[in-house]
């Protein structure tokens, strides 16, 4: 009997002699809701004293998406503890089945962790709800300005805790996108756009608020700047009559002075005649034209990485109608507005 004893356990030993990793699921979420940013930590231990990087290959789970490009490694003694973020698609969630390696190095026998269902639930959303779920969302600031004759845009950023902004999504819009994001997991950053009716003097949404398990609103008020410094399609006619009324006024008051010098012989009228003068020469000076490069894209506003709605086919020479920072406000063809790098733009 001790024969036997001592062969099963030479077998046993014989068999995990080269398993140098060991690990177990540290940290797990014990509830999660689709759509929640969420993680899950693996404790790790290796027996060697000096060992190359632990590399994790995940399979066999459900209803999550692995964020792992953001995963974060702690060692505390002789353990080594890796959070995995994952954002949860489905209320049949499973947590995967973990196989750990030592990288470049195949004289070990790798370990295995079998994975784990979790706790998903469905939100029933009011009608207002964005898609976002964070510890908490801030309107950081906004702008609205004129996109066409029946229609505002309105460019705002917000900042979450530990919430996934790609996936931000409202309803009842003529249009919407975003214009640029910093999705750190804790500290996420969004500068969105969307295009409503003019009729609408605020711009409301909700969330869901995690820590306090409850929707909460936010509201913009809409307060148009009609500067169109970011407008994109600043389609509202322009009132060529309003233009017209303002060089026969200013004829108008330059022919009465012309009078009054002719009558009263006083040539102190002449500056009532020359004011009006340069105002109607710089009226009637028609606007610069600049030149953008085939292949040029047009941006829908001044921002890195917004929005690209159109990308030139030829070389083109069309008119500037402003200017911001890195980039030139250009006027389409079909009269529509757009933003051009200052990069694209011909050097002659």
């Amino acid at each position: 009997m001790k024969k036997i004893l001592l062969v099963l356990l030479f077998l046993v030993v014989s068999l995990f002699a080269d398993k140098v990793i060991y690990m177990s699921y540290d940290k797990t979420p014990s509830r999660v809701i689709q759509g929640e940013l969420s993680s899950f930590s693996i404790k790790s231990l290796s027996t060697l004293k000096e060992y190359p990087e632990i590399r994790y290959r995940f399979s066999n789970y459900a209803g999550i998406q692995l964020l792992d490009s953001n995963a974060t490694e702690q060692k505390i003694g002789k353990y080594t503890y890796k959070t995995f973020p994952f954002l949860v698609t489905s209320t049949t969630a499973r947590l995967p089945d973990v196989t750990a390696t030592l990288k470049n190095s195949d004289a070990y026998e790798s370990s295995f962790l079998k994975g784990m269902k979790i706790r998903a639930i469905r939100l029933n959303p009011r009608k207002d709800f964005s898609n976002i779920l964070a510890n908490s969302l801030t309107l950081v600031d906004y702008k609205t300005t004129i996109y066409d004759n029946k229609s505002n845009i309105l460019l705002f950023r917000l900042q979450a805790q530990h919430s996934y902004l790609k996936a931000t999504k409202f309803s009842n819009v003529i249009k919407q996108g975003i214009e640029s994001l910093n999705d750190s997991l804790e500290d996420a950053k969004l500068t969105y756009y969307v295009v409503i009716p003019k009729e609408i003097e605020n711009f409301s949404f909700s969330y869901f608020n995690l820590l306090e398990n409850r929707f909460r609103s936010l509201s913009i008020p809409i307060i148009v700047d009609d500067d169109s410094v970011v407008t994109q399609s600043d389609l509202k006619p322009k009132d060529q009559s309003h233009e017209l009324l303002k060089v026969e006024g200013a004829a108008a008051i330059a022919f009465v002075a012309l009078l009054l010098i002719v009558w009263r012989k006083k040539y102190i009228y002449l500056i009532f005649i020359l004011i009006p003068l340069v105002y109607i020469a710089w009226m009637l000076v028609p606007a610069k034209e600049i030149c953008i490069k085939k292949g040029a894209r047009l941006h829908l506003l001044p921002v890195d990485n917004g929005t690209i709605f159109e990308t030139t086919n030829r070389r083109l020479t069309l008119t500037k109608e402003g200017s911001a920072v890195g980039y030139t406000k250009i006027k389409l063809t079909n009269d529509k507005i757009g933003w051009v790098s200052n990069e694209d733009i011909c050097s002659y």
